[in-house]
């Protein structure tokens, strides 16, 4: 379908001095005068990266200083999905985070590396010296543990100094690294940590959100039994005075080896670095393996040329470790960052802590998701009249499309001054697709242009590419942190399977996606649960964004049932609604809005009101599963009740199936 190609506002230009200062305009001066690449501005360095693939990451490589201990041979051979990157090269992703020198960054033993919030108070900081003698310290006992090379070290552990140090520590050994959050049950840890087989466990007592305290010494009892690989199990006094009779403590384990000296495991390109994992909605969560080259390269690109982040930046993004975005997070170190960690609601005591904390620390780079941004907009929140904002100058959102009013309330409320960096990817490959830079606009409701090195096209039915159309998203290029392969996948097919099915040697991401003549993209949510009306497809996030416009709609759920085959299927939407709202009071509103904004077409057959959305344990909504168990797919084989954040959601849609 074709959409208005009309240009939006602009609410957010770059001065020509402020390019000027920034690492991307340094990367383009370096290649004119080093490789004699003149290349005038975004546009230009970005076709250089995807028309001249080996020589642009070649050079990010040299220009971001990544230590090579064995020099690779050859930067690319092969195309997609079995390209080879760096071949012959041994580095380690734990020397780029710790070491100085990379990418410009001192990371002197002063400087401040790590600052820590928990939300019933607790505050630690950690500058680069004592991180480094921490990781050296967790390193050692690691070894002592009988972890090497190769083996798996995995943590049920919240975003806090531990976790980061336990993880450099395996990094720096080359041992593979895998996470989950402590509010993951035990039958989703279970189900990720016990197909990778590993050694060690690093778990804490218990963890604090929303003004309670949770115990979790009863899952972590429960992993020790389940993973018959497990050789000893650390535990971490985080929250409260309990413990786990067997377990090693944490604290004592590294002031027993204090002052062990940090060495770094010299490991090939592709060596795995860690196992993220996808959702698991269907079935047992793919262990997607991604290796210490490829995310040194890929993150030292979007941290350092994409968001300009460096040394005196403070580097937040609101996450659990068992989102994508931590890992990126925590590679924030790597150009020389302060990375700030939170742990603990958004939300508690009141949607202003996450405002409060960057006010507190100058945050210069506020990560968060659309839908706290959503939140923040209907609580009527204005945080930059309240809070000294005056170091931000970036707000990154991910998770889900940002609406076009989450665009105005962060101009509006946050500050024109501040860049929108509503950016989109996956954990598929732990980066952007389609992301923003110092030196290009932001349009209201765009996402301003791909990453660097995505070869980014939307691809109609034929497979051909389309301009200011919704299409496939699909990247037509190899990019270095894509997965070296997915775990017990030994011949590759499931790869193949999840990404190269529908177009052979082309990454099909499952994202409806128009990129505009400008460069810049809208995404219009999942393609598989893309509403089919009729013959008119449109996305799920253009029909939130009418219904969520409503104050009295505190979420929602599209689903489109004729979509899988059922001609007499229905539009059915449902809504949980705000405090006092009723359904009978805003559905002539929302018929009216609905018709007038999308089309006649794509007006519900029926308007459903559920106490609340299934949501996976990441927060995404539950679209797919929802659509299969209304179809008439039975619920335990639409979904995985433990790779829901709240299972007892989906009751309501199962009881609607068999009316």
């Amino acid at each position: 379908m074709t959409l208005n190609a009309d240009v939006p506002e602009v609410l957010w230009r770059p001065e020509p001095e402020q390019v000027a200062d920034t690492k991307i305009e340094a990367f383009r001066r370096w290649l004119r005068a080093h490789h004699d690449v003149d290349l005038a501005d975004y546009q230009d360095l970005w076709h250089y990266s995807v028309e001249h693939v080996p020589q642009f990451w070649a050079a990010v490589a040299e220009f971001l200083e990544v230590r090579w201990h064995d020099r690779p041979r050859a930067v690319l051979s092969g195309a997609m999905p079995s390209a080879k990157w760096f071949e012959g090269s041994t580095l380690n992703y734990a020397e780029h985070s710790l070491s100085p020198g990379v990418a410009g960054a001192a990371k002197a033993d002063d400087e401040l590396a790590v600052l820590f919030h928990r939300e019933d108070g607790l505050t630690e900081q950690l500058t680069f010296g004592e991180l480094r003698a921490q990781v050296a310290a967790a390193r050692a006992a690691l070894v002592a543990l009988g972890v090497g090379k190769g083996d798996r070290v995995v943590a049920l552990a919240p975003n806090c100094p531990q976790t980061l140090i336990a993880f450099l520590a395996t990094a720096a050994l080359g041992a593979i690294w895998s996470s989950c959050s402590p509010d993951f049950g035990i039958r989703a840890t279970s189900d990720r940590f016990t197909q990778i087989g590993p050694k060690v466990l690093v778990a804490v007592n218990g963890y604090a959100y929303n003004g309670r305290s949770f115990d979790v010494r009863g899952t972590v009892r429960q992993l020790q039994e389940q993973i018959p690989s497990l050789e000893a199990t650390v535990l971490v006094n985080y929250v409260g005075e309990g413990t786990i009779e067997g377990t090693l403590d944490w604290a004592e384990l590294l002031a027993e080896h204090r002052g062990a000296e940090l060495a770094y495991e010299p490991v090939d390109f592709a060596h795995p670095l860690w196992v993220l994992y996808s959702s698991g909605t269907t079935g047992l969560p793919k262990g997607i393996v991604q290796g210490h080259g490829g995310i040194v390269v890929e993150h030292l690109k979007a941290l350092s040329l994409q968001s300009g982040l460096g040394p005196g930046d403070r580097f937040f993004w609101f996450t659990t470790t068992g989102w994508m975005m931590w890992n990126f997070l925590v590679s924030g170190l790597t150009v020389g960052a302060t990375i700030v960690l939170f742990d603990g609601s958004p939300g508690h005591p009141d949607l202003n802590v996450l405002w409060r904390l960057a006010e507190q620390h100058r945050i210069s780079y506020f990560g968060t998701s659309a839908p706290f941004i959503q939140s923040c907009l209907k609580a009527g929140l204005k945080p930059a009249a309240g809070h000294d904002l005056s170091a931000l100058r970036a707000l990154g959102s991910t998770g889900a499309p940002l609406s076009v009013e989450g665009f105005r309330w962060i101009a509006d409320e946050i500050g024109r001054s501040v860049q929108i960096c509503s950016v989109s990817g996956g954990t598929d490959l732990c980066a952007a697709f389609v992301a923003a830079a110092p030196d290009v606009p932001v349009w209201l409701g765009e996402l301003s242009c791909p990453a660097l090195g995505a070869a980014l096209a939307a691809f109609d039915e034929k497979g051909e590419p389309v301009i200011e159309e919704v299409g496939e998203l699909v990247i037509t290029e190899p990019m270095p942190s894509m997965p070296v392969f997915f775990w017990n996948d030994p011949d590759g097919s499931r790869l193949r399977e999840a990404y190269f099915e529908m177009y052979p040697g082309v990454w099909r991401h499952g994202d409806w996606i128009k990129i505009t003549r400008r460069g810049s993209a809208v995404i219009y949510g999942r393609s598989d649960s893309t509403l089919n009306r009729g013959g008119v497809r449109m996305g799920t996030a253009e029909f939130y964004r009418v219904v969520e416009g409503f104050d009295e709609v505190a979420d929602s759920l599209v689903v489109d049932t004729s979509a899988v085959g059922n001609e007499d299927g229905q539009l059915l939407c449902f809504l949980v609604l705000a405090d006092g709202a009723a359904l009978a009071d805003i559905e002539p509103g929302l018929r009216k809005e609905l018709r007038g904004a999308l089309s006649p077409r794509h007006v519900p057959d029926r308007f459903v009101v559920v106490a609340e959305i299934p949501r996976t344990l990441n927060g995404k909504k539950c679209e797919v599963p929802v659509k299969k168990i209304l179809s008439g797919v039975a619920p335990e084989r639409a979904v995985s009740r433990d790779a829901l954040a709240n299972p007892a959601a989906l009751t309501p849609f199962v009881e609607l199936a068999v009316e």
